[in-house]
């Protein structure tokens, strides 16, 4: 071998040497990387699908949006997948505002859920032919227009047991049409809610919310296992303060159910006018300061 060959020789063995992949660095590049994912989807936000109908016709199944961590301080429901043992400490911790929709999870399962706040701490609340009796005094509840919600492969109109909600409109196309209300808080936040048959959570017996508690209703009144519901599929009365992981910002994006595995579907299955929808209740005039 000539002493050129031996130089070109020991060139490529030293770039091969060079070039060898650090799999010690790789793994620590990627599990930095994870945990960052991890600390941003555990103390500032994160995604969240609705799977029910129990928030209509706020909140569509199909709907992706953002909850943030932080309004609330931070406690063992922040953590993401649930990896923090269960427990009554709170970091920073706040009460979330009358109308503000939040992330409770189930006091025996780890099931997040997604309701609106509707009594604080020191509340007496009842529920009256389903009004919200709040201190003793009703809160206002003013039928407005029927609302037209789409109907799609997500959301067919069949979950309210009334086939007259199902109308065709005037040009031709299906939309369930439901009769909703707009309910108002003391603090003047309202949004409407959908009350159209009774059942037996139209009456709940006064309550007195115990501090560090909260007491959660869903917007679609007739169709929501919320802290009303005393059985294991609701909330089993007031949420502590330390099972509520976040609150509901805005809608990033809206599927209609026919999303496949083509991706021109990934387009021609977004809902038309529902990304960056704010999910904060509006606040009525006279109100914004208190």
């Amino acid at each position: 071998m000539s002493a050129d060959t031996a130089d070109v020789t020991d060139h490529i063995e030293k770039k091969k040497k060079d070039e060898k992949v650090d799999w010690l660095a790789e793994i620590r590049g990627l599990s930095l990387m994870l945990l960052a994912v991890f600390a941003f989807h555990s103390f500032i936000a994160k995604p969240f699908y609705i799977p029910s109908e129990s928030m209509l016709p706020n909140m569509l199944v199909g709907d992706r949006l953002v909850v943030s961590k932080y309004p609330y301080g931070w406690n063992w429901s922040s953590v993401s997948f649930h990896l923090a043992p269960r427990g009554d400490w709170r970091i920073a911790g706040a009460t979330p505002e009358y109308g503000d929709i939040v992330i409770p999870v189930h006091p025996e399962r780890d099931e997040d859920y997604i309701k609106r706040v509707v009594a604080r701490p020191g509340d007496r609340i009842a529920v009256r032919d389903g009004q919200i009796i709040l201190n003793g005094q009703p809160v206002p509840q003013e039928a407005e227009p029927p609302l037209d919600l789409p109907v799609d492969e997500n959301s067919r109109c069949f979950g309210f047991g009334d086939p007259s909600f199902l109308v065709t409109d005037d040009d031709g196309t299906q939309v369930c049409r439901v009769p909703v209300y707009r309910e108002t808080m003391p603090n003047g936040a309202n949004y409407l809610v959908i009350d159209h048959m009774n059942q037996p959570l139209d009456d709940y017996p006064e309550t007195v919310i115990p501090a560090g508690h909260v007491f959660v209703m869903g917007d679609n009144r007739d169709h929501s296992a919320d802290s009303r519901d005393d059985f294991s599929r609701g909330l089993m009365g007031p949420v502590p303060l330390e099972n509520i992981g976040g609150r509901a910002e805005f809608i990033t994006f809206s599927l209609d159910g026919t999303t496949t595995l083509n991706p021109v579907s990934w387009f021609t299955s977004l809902r038309e006018d529902r990304a960056w929808t704010t999910l904060r209740p509006a606040i009525a005039e006279g109100n914004e300061a208190e």
